[in-house]
């Protein structure tokens, strides 16, 4: 791939979530693209099973089980995953939670704060024991999945936006602290995705209709259209680009009414 702007051959990440759906894409293609990946989620045994596949493939993997929600298992992950391939030069915080569906008056304290631990405070715990080992490489890719729900009210999804608007402002304010490292910080906002958490907003016929109603692309996506996204944010490709919330919906955010 000589010359290729969007080779990581020799690059390190770390990807969160990676188990399934979303993350496992962004692991999977970032992989492809020559990456050395650390596979993580909570469940270790399906993790392994990412992992074994990247590997059948020909890339390079190791599976390390994360709670993100938990400082001290992150704090365990960031070092166990430098011993397992070396400095880090890739971070992609894509898990996520929302254990709440409703209106925001009624979520309780510790399904709030579950959220924005799991969602927000996590990156920024990553944010800290990865950074200086970037600058010291001269450089990486800080990259946050966020949600096209941090940019629009929601009835029953308000928690949930919350957090994903904190990612992006987190982006943002990285983005600026740390530029002069040369350490780009973006966000992903994926639209409907084809994923377990977001199941009951596709699988039906009503939400199926709703779909090729309102989508200038009248179909929900599929993980495999973020992935490809994220080698774009990680590579040189993206060389030039900090503190941005890339869309990637299917142009739903652009329709009227």
């Amino acid at each position: 791939m000589e010359n290729n702007p969007f080779d990581l051959t020799g690059k390190n990440a770390i990807v969160t979530g990676a188990s399934k759906g979303i993350g496992r894409s962004i692991a999977e293609h970032l992989a492809r693209f020559g990456a050395r990946v650390v596979i993580s989620s909570r469940k270790l045994d399906a993790c392994e099973e990412v992992a074994g596949s990247i590997r059948e493939q020909g890339g390079e993997a190791v599976a390390i089980s994360c709670n993100v929600s938990r400082k001290e298992e992150v704090e365990k992950l960031v070092p166990q995953a430098r011993e397992a391939f070396g400095p880090i030069d890739i971070m992609v915080c894509n898990a996520a939670v929302n254990p709440y569906y409703g209106p925001l008056p009624e979520i309780t304290d510790e399904a709030y704060h579950k959220i924005m631990d799991s969602n927000v405070l996590s990156a920024l715990w990553f944010a800290r024991l990865v950074k200086d080992g970037m600058a010291a490489r001269g450089g990486g890719a800080f990259i946050v999945v966020s949600s096209i729900g941090s940019l629009k009210g929601s009835a029953v999804l308000g928690a949930y936006g919350i957090s994903k608007a904190a990612d992006n402002q987190l982006v943002r304010s990285l983005a600026v602290e740390w530029g002069r490292h040369n350490i780009r910080v973006n966000a992903l906002l994926p639209g409907l995705v084809k994923t377990d958490m977001a199941r009951v907003l596709w699988e039906s016929p009503e939400a199926q209709q709703r779909i090729k109603e309102r989508f200038p692309i009248p179909r929900a996506g599929d993980p495999d259209d973020l992935g490809p996204a994220a080698v774009f944010l990680a590579s040189r490709a993206g060389a030039w680009m900090t503190g941005q919330t890339l869309v990637i919906d299917g142009g739903s955010t652009i329709m009227g009414g």
